[in-house]
């Protein structure tokens, strides 16, 4: 079984802890995120766990953790998301200077190859074109040169439930557009073109046949391929049915929770509400079981991992 650390949130940047803590207690529960009350306990034993990997944009909290995870001899890697967005897109991100920096010192620990940089969401707006992200991305890959070998990017996807939010960078100066085909085409050749400068593989998230045909092959974030060049692991490449049409991660499971990220990025899809992830994030109790709340599993269900209906306290 392969461990995301997660879609949802940012548990290196927030919930170390409570991570290391699971892990010497060898499981952790996860609720249904549309009911809580189907709750599934999950285990972290290095014997039913084939590798871990790590979604963050601040694993710097997560270092000391590494030390947990050699201990036990559990492979792991990270997709690290590095942009240079302005403030009204991304009011709580850490600083560019501190991000660099800490990237290149996880990479000189783990390896350019378990150290995927994700350059994604590619927001299009007003102050963030075309022009913006080829300047920012050739600056970052420059930056990063030798320290990753792939990139993965997303142009953002316009969910409904962001645009409240995104009406709230508009009034701040930041307007997102929609994005014509002529300025995707020039983005992305560009993306390929500094990405070859720089030793880099340019890889797509879930994106359309668009964006395939402009020689961008579609990646995987969960990736078989990776788990095997860097691991040696055999796992299978059968797309994550339990993930979007167009994702072609290979199965995992995820050990996060919604509204627990507290970064406040307006285009978020896994933050309903800002004011509700601060909130769950000062409740946060990193002796439960659970990332939020307290999901107790009862002793057979820690012990079989089975999915049972759980009481939350």
């Amino acid at each position: 079984m392969i461990i995301s650390a997660g879609r949802r949130t940012d548990i290196p940047a927030f919930y170390g802890e409570w991570f290391a803590r699971r892990l010497r207690a060898g499981f952790c529960t996860v609720p249904n995120p549309v009911n809580a009350r189907q709750v599934s306990v999950v285990s972290l034993r290095p014997e039913d766990v084939e590798a871990f990997v790590f979604w963050t944009r601040l694993p710097r909290p997560f270092l000391p953790v590494l030390d947990v995870l050699d201990g036990l001899g559990t492979p792991y890697h990270f997709l690290y998301t590095l942009l240079d967005n302005p403030r009204a897109l991304e009011p709580k991100r850490p600083s560019l200077r501190a991000s660099l920096r800490t990237f290149r010192d996880l990479s000189d620990r783990l390896g350019p190859g378990r150290v995927v940089w994700r350059y994604d969401p590619v927001v299009l707006s007003n102050a963030t074109d075309a022009a913006f992200h080829l300047d920012a991305f050739a600056k970052l890959a420059a930056s990063l040169k030798d320290h990753t070998r792939t990139c993965v990017f997303s142009f953002m996807e316009p969910y409904r439930k962001i645009q409240k939010r995104l009406d709230e960078a508009a009034a701040q100066g930041v307007r997102v557009i929609s994005p014509s085909a002529e300025e995707k085409q020039r983005l992305v050749s560009g993306m390929l073109e500094i990405a070859a400068d720089n030793g880099l593989e340019l890889r797509s998230c879930a994106q359309g046949e668009d964006i395939k045909a402009m020689g961008v092959a579609p990646g995987k974030c969960i990736d078989d391929a990776l788990l095997a060049r860097e691991f040696g692991l055999r796992v299978s490449p059968a797309k994550d049915p339990g993930q979007r049409g167009r994702c072609r991660c290979v199965k995992s499971r995820d050990i996060s929770m919604y509204d627990s990220c507290v970064f406040g990025c307006r285009y978020c899809y896994a933050t309903t509400s800002f004011a509700l992830a601060a909130r769950n994030r000062a409740a946060h109790n990193p002796d439960s079981p659970s990332l939020l709340g307290w999901f107790e599993p009862t002793p057979q269900d820690a012990s079989d991992g089975r999915t049972s209906l759980l009481d939350l306290k």
